[in-house]
Order: C-alpha cells, then sequence, then structure tokens
C-alpha cells in the first residue's frame, strides 16, 4: 500500500521519493512535518498531492502577523435566529492542513496549533472537540527571509516529527517537469489510492515493527549523546527518543521489513533529531587556536548530528562482526580528513588515541583491519580525534 502511494504521489511530484518516502513515514507515525525550503519548491503541491492520494479533507491557512488563533482553530458566534451561540470549526478542522510560512504569525497564534499537533483535539468555550483522523499538519518557512517573522519555539518545533528540505530538482528532472505540466496540471487527475481505513490499519500494524534490543539500545544512546556534545545547549527530550523509535517502525514498515536496521534509526536521525536540539550561539573548532572561531549557531544542529552519528556507531548486523561508518569533515583551508569507526564493545578509548582496540592496542587514522569481538560481543563508543584548523 505504501508503494501504491508512493507512485501515485510521485506523478505529480518529480524526482523526490525519498521526500514522498518521509511524508508517509510521518503520516503512518501520526506526526507532523516541518518544510524549510525556498518558495517555488512544490511545498503546497506535496500537500495536495498526500491530501488527494489519502482521499482526505484538506485545507490551506495562510499565516500572516494579523492571523488572530480563532482564525485557526474556530470561533463561536451568537445565533440570533435560534438564540444560541453555535461553533463555527476553523481550517484545523481538516485531515491535511498546510500551514504556509508559519513563522510569520504572532507566537499567541503559533501557540494555537500546540494543543491540535500534541492531542489532536481544540479547547474553545470551555469545551472540547477532537480532530479528524487522520490529522497531518504540513507546515512551511522560509529559511531565506527573516524580517518581520517569529521563529518558532522549542515547544512549537518539538511537535513536528520531521523537519525536511525538498531542494531544487536535478537537470533531468526539471525537464521532466516541464514535459508534464506543459498541457495540464496532473493533480487535477490525481486519483485517490488509499482510504482512511487502510491508513488507519497500516498505522496500527507499524506498531508491531520488531526492534531488537540492540537497537533500542541505539537509538537511546544516540539521543543521550545530543546531550553531552559540546555545540549543543538543549539536548533532544524524550519524545524525541519516542520519534525516531516509532519512525524507524514506520520506514522499516513501508520498506517491507517486518524488523527494524541500525541503519533505519541512523537514517532518520537527522530528519527527526536537528530541530529538537538548541545549538550554542558560538562554538569553536575542537583543538583550534583562539583566532578560529566558528559562528554555528544555523549549522550547529545538523553538523552536531553528523558528529554524533560518528561518536555512536550502529550495532553490526547479522553476519558480520563489524560496521564502518566514513565520517568527512572540512577543517581550515581544503584541509580533509577521514576515519573509520568499528563498531565493536570494548572500553573507551584513553585520551589522547583515537580508538583502541579490546586488546588495548592502537589502530592507525585511516586503517582498516580484521576486528575482534569485545566483551558481550557488542558495540563500541568509539573515539575520534579531530584535526584543529589553523590560520
Amino acid at each position: 500500500m505504501a508503494e501504491r502511494a508512493r507512485r501515485n504521489v510521485e506523478q505529480v511530484i518529480v524526482g523526490k521519493a525519498d521526500v514522498i518516502d518521509l511524508v508517509l513515514v510521518a503520516l503512518l507515525c501520526e506526526g507532523h512535518v516541518l518544510l524549510e525550503d525556498v518558495p517555488g519548491i512544490g511545498k503546497t503541491m506535496l500537500a495536495k498531492s498526500i491530501a488527494r492520494t489519502l482521499d482526505c479533507s484538506f485545507r490551506r491557512i495562510q499565516f500572516t502577523p494579523d492571523l488572530l488563533p480563532s482564525d485557526v482553530t474556530g470561533v463561536a458566534f451568537f445565533n440570533q435566529r435560534q438564540q444560541e451561540f453555535e461553533f463555527r470549526p476553523g481550517p484545523i478542522f481538516s485531515q491535511v492542513v498546510l500551514a504556509d510560512e508559519i513563522n510569520r504569525a504572532t507566537p499567541r497564534t503559533q501557540s494555537a496549533l500546540l494543543e491540535c499537533m500534541d492531542e489532536r483535539q481544540v479547547t474553545t468555550e470551555g469545551e472540547t472537540r477532537p480532530l479528524p483522523r487522520p490529522f497531518l499538519v504540513l507546515a512551511t518557512q522560509n529559511p531565506i527571509e527573516l524580517e518581520g517573522t517569529f521563529p518558532l519555539p522549542e515547544a512549537q518545533l518539538d511537535r513536528f516529527l520531521l523537519r525536511l528540505a525538498i531542494g531544487y530538482p536535478s537537470e533531468a528532472d526539471e525537464k521532466e517537469i516541464v514535459r508534464r505540466f506543459r498541457s495540464s496540471n496532473p493533480l487535477d487527475e490525481l486519483p485517490p489510492v488509499l482510504s482512511v481505513s487502510e491508513l488507519v490499519a497500516m498505522q496500527r500494524v507499524c506498531r508491531e515493527v520488531h526492534v531488537a534490543a540492540a537497537v533500542e539500545d541505539y537509538i537511546v544512546r544516540l539521543v543521550r549523546a545530543s546531550r553531552l556534545h559540546a555545540s549543543i545547549e538543549l539536548g533532544v527530550s524524550p519524545r524525541g527518543t519516542l520519534a525516531l523509535y516509532r519512525s524507524a517502525q514506520a520506514f522499516a514498515a513501508i520498506n517491507g521489513r517486518p524488523y527494524v536496521l541500525p541503519d533505519d534509526a541512523k537514517h532518520l536521525a537527522p530528519a527527526v533529531l536537528t530541530h529538537r536540539a538548541a545549538a550554542r550561539a558560538t562554538t569553536f573548532c575542537p583543538r583550534s587556536s583562539p583566532r578560529c572561531p566558528r559562528l554555528l549557531k544555523s549549522q550547529a544542529p545538523d553538523r552536531s548530528a553528523s558528529h554524533v552519528l560518528a561518536f555512536r556507531a550502529p550495532p553490526p548486523t547479522e553476519g558480520s562482526c563489524w560496521s564502518r561508518l566514513d565520517w568527512s569533515a572540512r577543517h581550515g583551508r581544503g584541509r580533509r580528513w577521514r576515519s573509520n569507526v568499528l563498531a565493536l564493545r570494548a572500553p573507551p578509548a584513553p585520551d589522547g588515541s583515537w580508538w583502541s582496540r579490546p586488546d588495548g592496542r592502537r589502530v592507525r587514522r585511516g586503517g582498516e583491519r580484521p576486528c575482534e569481538l569485545g566483551p558481550a560481543g557488542g558495540v563500541v563508543q568509539a573515539r575520534l580525534r579531530a584535526d584543529c584548523c589553523e590560520g
């Protein structure tokens, strides 16, 4: 069913199969998606295609500074004919809601979505009303234009399951877009291929996907490592742990597997975790001199996620005794280095070394040697040493 939905959306969205898969993951996890990209990429088209594919109701909310919370949730007005107050539901009472340019609304209006996104209900005039199921919020914001915007607070960002960037299409995909939209819009003829009952059944099946104890341990250690990283001021909350766990289950399900691999969690970690971590205003390159400060406020969460993934090696897959992670970074003027991380369970490497084998012998950077299983035959917390940048 997931493959059928993916092919249907690809009739409109060209060359973005990975983004479509992640939006389907959010649907199966009953989560929400924050699309952070420039205008004209196809964010609205993606939301409409998802709604048409599932035969769901769709509403678009254009967020502006003068938008009120009642414009989103609804308002109670006095009906003079019936001499009583009557509730008129707002656009949030839809199954797929596009919150366009959400950071242009005031914090008062942004906070109106907190209860809707987390508890899937709306409370107005002392009465609580449930939202329709399935319920998906696709919010967009422009990372380029910051004038007249109100950045989303951490409490709001934590409500989003995923943060995605669609990105520009390749040259071949852009030619295909021109040909496909030359005579008509394929969205007008997009048929529904999944019913709401089928989607609800798929959501129940995803909760039954098996997660091994070693993969659970990897997910927990990955999230906890974000709370100890030098460039992260506020680490990922336990809600992020649950989000990564359930996203890995859904990602395994749409790929036809009844079990979760460590690579599933590793693949989803940047989209699930980076927007939940608050970076420090400034950090310095490791082992650098005071002459080489680096301002990482905008890119620290993404870069820190790469560091955390490198430091927390996934458990070895069945049939192999070690797993390799290749992590490269640019330091200074064009200097690149590459290091291998071996997934072994061994005592932590002593300070000043790259990593140590269970027998205590050091291995040079870039070298690959046959590995021995350490105590309990599991995973090591391998250590990396970064070269400092000069000048």
